[in-house]
């Protein structure tokens, strides 16, 4: 990455405290053969896994349940022109366990839309990327007066 184009890798612990500071975020899975994109409202275990809470009868759980996904969130500042966005992927799994269940219906992230039957997907991180956009307004490489 050229040390000029305003940009700076986030490392992956920067990237979880990123993570926890906003409450939605994408899913970008297959459907049909196609990409498809999906937002969501989601919660970090304390593993990492970012969590996602949904109706079990959603077309998001058969495609995803056993895939490989990814989640991305992210935050910016258009007035400053600067930002950050942070990418998670990894396989997604059902929690099937009934006391993780119990745990995370306290602890897991709140449905934004309630259903009657809702699960919890767990996306186990196994890779974490980020980079923030430096403040300043520029093009071409020249700082431009705000």
């Amino acid at each position: 990455m050229d040390a000029n184009d305003g940009f700076r890798e986030l490392d992956r612990q920067e990237c979880l405290g990123r993570l926890v500071t906003v409450p939605v975020g994408r899913i970008v899975y297959t459907r049909q053969a196609l990409p498809a994109v999906l937002p969501v409202n989601f919660r970090l275990d304390h593993d990492s896994a970012v969590l996602v809470r949904t109706s079990a009868s959603s077309h998001l759980v058969s495609a995803i349940d056993g895939a490989v996904v990814a989640f991305e969130a992210d935050e910016v500042d258009a007035d400053a022109h600067s930002g950050w966005s942070v990418v998670v992927m990894g396989s997604a799994a059902l929690v099937t366990d009934p006391a993780e269940h119990a745990r995370l219906l306290r602890t897991g992230p709140m449905s934004w839309a309630p259903a009657p039957h809702e699960v919890f997907v767990r996306i186990a991180p196994e890779s974490v990327t980020g980079r923030e956009l430096m403040g300043g307004h520029t093009q071409y490489g020249v700082h431009l007066p705000s």
